[in-house]
């Protein structure tokens, strides 16, 4: 493995190889990260804040709801404390990192990844989500740090998050994936808050041993506030763990080795006290794993953005598909395993909520074919689904409802399942009553992929972040500029990044928690 490069072997305490690494790589130690990562990560924290502002400002139910909760727990002492989104109130870091990562999840439009290295043979395809800056800027901003070392910091969460999902699959087992964004934030949390190396292992065993969030969350016909807020819960548990560490709780020690936790329990080492996987982190350079993750270029569950780009193309090819929504007598998508059980299942044929329509491959996709039919240009930036494409009466439209149920999801097969987790393999079908059998052919990085090289990427994602800022801001240039360029921002600028008005946003006065939220959308 090149100098740029660390690998924590199997037969190793691997908790206290990434305390070392995550105190290491923050100090600089390492020499820090090349130019385009910085950028990349900016990029991701930028999209996220969009996110994250305008589901507050259109008061949806958890991140409204838990941003208030934090401020029934202010920092008795002031230093301690950090800020949630549009506040400069200073609440309890655990509950400042709860409210803004639930925030910026909740529309379920920000960054992923799929755990995906060949080149090590690392591809177990897990999945993750840019949900964990907040953690970083909270340490930030307790620890008075500038903004090179903010983001050498969240270069870091990522990296960590990035390659456990490439060497060890949660799905697989049941469990959710923001596990793994609970152990990278718990080592970075605590580096930065200069937990010791054994502080920081007590404090990954604990998050490991107590706090396992199974995909029970993400169950049933329709989906609730906890899909969405996973992550910020399990963010708050490490911050919560790191504090408790530090003040001399010593958690479960060596937690990947250990036989009775998740990793070791669910997946036998080869051999007595070793780990199921090495784990290989960058220490310097580009290849970094935020560099191989993905945008998302609106509300949709990322694996559905092959047949987004797959009925695109194809009603530009074709625009007299849309003339007659009556005309299309059958819309078939072929897609690979896990998308087709995660979206493709019978219950996400009638989604009641957003939580579930936007996992619903079939809402999805009817949803663009309607808009195109009513007039809208077919296009990334044209069709972008935004809220507003999840409220009642989108969910209930008529002809949304009338095209699901013309719509026919398949398996692609082998074939198709062994094309992910490198792209994501899908095509579609369109049966038209005068064109006949029109197909999309296979697609594999849409937009938005870190492999994609079609789409003009930076313009689709400043017109996404115009349009969700739009709902929370009056100057959305301002957001923008406060959000760009954070490596460059000093010490003050940090401590204030998240204080600036955001419309109809609940206030920081602490009323009673019961009944403040409107109902969602």
């Amino acid at each position: 493995m090149s100098p740029a490069h660390i690998t924590l072997g199997r037969h190793e305490n691997q908790a206290r190889g990434l305390a070392r690494y995550a105190i290491d790589f923050v100090s600089g130690t390492y020499g820090g990260a090349d130019r385009d990562v910085v950028e990349q990560v900016e990029r991701f924290h930028r999209d996220s804040m969009a996110c994250g502002i305008s589901a507050l400002a259109m008061r949806t139910n958890a991140p409204t709801l838990l941003r208030q909760e934090a401020f029934c727990y202010p920092s008795i002492e002031p230093r301690y404390g950090v800020p949630c989104f549009g506040s400069s109130r200073r609440v309890m870091p655990e509950k400042a990192v709860l409210a803004n990562c639930a925030a910026v999840r909740e529309w379920d439009a920000n960054g992923t990844n799929f755990g995906f290295h060949p080149s090590r043979g690392a591809a177990r395809g897990e999945f993750g989500h840019n949900d964990f800056y907040p953690v970083v800027v909270a340490a930030a901003q307790q620890a008075g740090w500038d903004g090179r070392r903010t983001v050498q910091a969240m270069i870091c969460v990522d990296e960590i998050r990035g390659r456990l999902a490439e060497v060890f699959s949660l799905r697989e087992h049941k469990i959710d994936h923001v596990l793994h964004g609970a152990i990278a934030s718990a080592a970075v949390y605590g580096a930065m808050r200069g937990a010791s190396v054994d502080e920081i292992e007590s404090a990954l065993g604990l998050v490991v041993a107590h706090w396992v969030p199974f995909r029970a969350i993400r169950a049933g016909d329709q989906l609730s506030d906890s899909k969405g807020a996973a992550a910020a819960i399990s963010a708050e548990q490490a911050v919560l763990a790191v504090a408790r560490a530090m003040r001399g709780f010593i958690g479960p020690a060596d937690i990947f080795r250990n036989p009775e936790a998740v990793f070791c329990w669910f997946e036998k080492p080869q051999r007595p006290h070793e780990s199921p996987f090495d784990l290989t982190l960058a220490t310097a350079g580009s290849d970094f794993a935020v560099m191989g993750m993905h945008f998302k270029l609106g509300l949709y569950e990322h694996q559905s953005a092959g047949a987004i780009e797959a009925l695109i193309d194809l009603l530009q090819r074709y625009p007299q598909l849309a003339a007659d929504p009556g005309e299309l007598d059958r819309i078939r998508i072929r897609i690979y395993q896990p998308a087709l059980g995660i979206i493709g299942d019978l219950a996400k044929r009638d989604p009641r909520t957003r939580q579930s329509a936007d996992h619903s491959m079939v809402y999805i996709v009817a949803t663009l074919l309607r808009k195109v039919c009513q007039g809208c240009e077919p296009g990334w930036e044209t069709l972008m689904l935004l809220p507003e494409d999840y409220r009642p009466s989108s969910l209930f439209d008529p002809l949304t409802r009338q095209l699901i149920d013309r719509i026919e999801l398949v398996h692609g097969g082998p074939d198709y399942d062994a094309k992910y987790p490198d792209g994501i393999p899908t095509s579609l079908e369109i049966e038209h009553a005068r064109l006949g059998c029109l197909s999309s052919g296979l697609v594999m990085y849409p937009a938005g992929h870190a492999r994609n090289r079609r789409e003009d990427l930076d313009h689709l994602l400043e017109a996404k972040f115009s349009r969700l800022a739009s709902l929370a801001v009056d100057d959305v240039d301002a957001v923008w500029r406060r959000f760009s360029n954070v490596a460059t921002q000093g010490r003050e600028e940090i401590g204030r990044l998240y204080d600036f008005a955001i419309r109809n946003c609940v206030q920081d006065d602490a009323t009673a928690l019961r009944g403040a939220a409107d109902e969602p959308n």
